[in-house]
């Protein structure tokens, strides 16, 4: 079972992590961590045209936390805030409710799918697509406020 958990997959994605580092003038930052195990992900974005045009990511977690992280990065560019909230809720599901995986653009979740018997581990997977949703909504508040003080 174990081994499930920490495949070949798994382990591979966590040492290929994308688009590590910082932003110049990102939109939308957040920072999370995981209480029970002090994984930390730090999310910036840039929104254009509703969508995410540019995402950057620092990492500290574990295997499972950054197999997320680099499914997420992968994938982010040319997604909607909406379709990263679905997936990260459907992901949620997933792993808390026995739900089926994430469709779409964040299919590749479901290689993370065994970590569902493991919930001491739920908080640190879920963390770069919490994350991200807080950026993107921390984005399309300063995006507000930009066309509001322009008007």
């Amino acid at each position: 079972m174990i081994d499930d958990l920490y495949s070949t997959k798994i382990l591979a994605l966590a040492a290929n992590l994308p688009r590590l580092g910082r932003l110049t003038a990102p939109d939308g930052v957040a920072e999370k961590t995981a209480k029970l195990c002090g994984s930390r992900i730090r999310v910036e974005v840039v929104l254009a045209d509703g969508v995410v045009a540019d995402y950057a990511q620092e990492v500290s977690a574990c295997a499972l936390g950054q197999a997320s992280a680099a499914i997420l990065a992968t994938h982010v560019v040319g997604a909607t805030p909406a379709e990263i909230e679905l997936a990260r809720d459907a992901f949620r599901a997933m792993l808390k409710e026995n739900g089926p995986a994430p469709q779409g653009r964040f299919s590749d979740l479901i290689m993370l799918e065994p970590v569902r018997d493991f919930p001491a581990r739920h908080a640190s997977t879920l963390l770069a697509f919490e994350a991200a949703v807080d950026a993107c909504r921390a984005a399309s508040l300063t995006s507000r406020t930009r066309r509001a003080g322009a008007a």
